[in-house]
């Protein structure tokens, strides 16, 4: 049961339970859900329909709101642009002193205010619908001068805020939060942004490392072990030493036609003792070893290590050449666990 709003002037305090203030704002989601289900589904579809021929004529997304609103604009901002429509966050209050020079023709608006009154907002109105393409507005009020001035006007409205005087924005702004996601990554969808875009478009920090490419992280060139499939054994081990990854590539003509592991020289010599010293690298190869692509992710080589408990996957290219070796140590050291 979701408390009522405080009533001014009442003396009864307001509830203050944690859990009941966090229903409030899932309850405010919830019905965000079913108008975007319903009633407000064409507006929603319109808003993307705005932002992809934004990004088709090379326009950007300015994001504008004062106060919290502000503080969400900015994160939605950030949310468009790393799913692929590049944008950018406008103070409305420094827009009136000159930063209002970062919008351009072909830009799209997104303003949001609960209100719809906002005065800053309101202030730049002819100035925003002169110089840009189209206006969309996220607003409580869909009667207020921001929502009639708007191309779309999205509804953020909620029954309450969990603000237990009522008061500070908490559930609208959570609304307008998830509408904003909810945008960026519906227009992603419809461009087709694909995992490899978002790659390219973090490459620092933890999530930068979850998305490296195996061959950003694979040991090439000398230090790959590489041996002929007529390499005597005793060459092998030297080979296989040497690299220290406790595994050799075995190739003819450079392509890949089997691996050697330090377990396979194990079971070898188990079997046949010092007679095992007199085989070659052709005689005792796995002749069907993993290999990966060097454009894949690195936490798929990952992956499939864990899956198939081996430590070394060999990179191949498109004709099967041996491009280099990815260890499990070398996924450690980036911290993709």
């Amino acid at each position: 049961m979701i408390p009522a709003a405080p009533v001014p002037g009442r003396s009864e305090p307001a509830c203050t339970e944690p859990a009941a203030l966090v229903r409030i704002e899932a309850h405010a989601l919830l019905a965000l859900a079913e108008r975007l289900e319903g009633p407000m589904a064409a507006d929603f579809a319109r808003a993307v329909d705005l932002v992809l021929a934004c990004g088709e004529t090379r326009g950007r997304v300015v994001v504008t709101g004062m106060g919290k609103s502000g503080i969400i604009a900015q994160k939605i901002a950030a949310t468009l642009s790393s799913t692929g429509s590049p944008a950018l966050f406008l103070h409305p209050a420094e827009a009136h002193h000159g930063d209002l020079g970062m919008l351009a023709k072909g830009d799209v608006v997104i303003a949001l205010s609960a209100s719809g009154e906002t005065e800053e907002i309101l202030r730049l109105l002819e100035m925003l619908k002169r110089i840009g393409d189209a206006l969309i507005s996220f607003t409580c009020n869909t009667r207020s001068t921001l929502a009639l001035a708007s191309n779309v006007a999205l509804d953020c409205s909620v029954e309450q805020e969990a603000c237990t005087l009522g008061l500070a924005p908490t559930a609208s702004t959570t609304a307008m939060l998830a509408l904003g996601d909810a945008l960026a990554i519906a227009v992603s969808a419809r461009k087709g942004f694909r995992a490899e875009d978002f790659a390219n478009l973090h490459p620092g920090g933890r999530l930068g490392k979850r998305l490296m490419r195996v061959g950003q992280l694979m040991h090439s060139g000398d230090g790959v072990p590489r041996v002929e499939v007529m390499t005597p054994m005793k060459d092998v081990i030297y080979e296989m030493s040497r690299k220290g990854l406790g595994m050799t590539t075995v190739v003819d003509g450079g392509r890949l036609v089997g691996l050697l592991s330090d377990g396979d020289l194990r079971r070898l010599l188990e079997r046949e003792g010092a007679a095992a010293l007199h085989r070659n690298a052709g005689d005792a190869m796995h002749r069907e070893p993993l290999t990966i692509g060097p454009e894949e992710f690195a936490v798929e080589a990952l992956r499939q290590m864990e899956e198939r408990k081996i430590t070394s996957l060999v990179v191949v290219d498109e004709q099967n050449r041996v491009a280099g070796v990815v260890h499990l140590h070398d996924l450690w050291g980036t911290e993709l666990i």
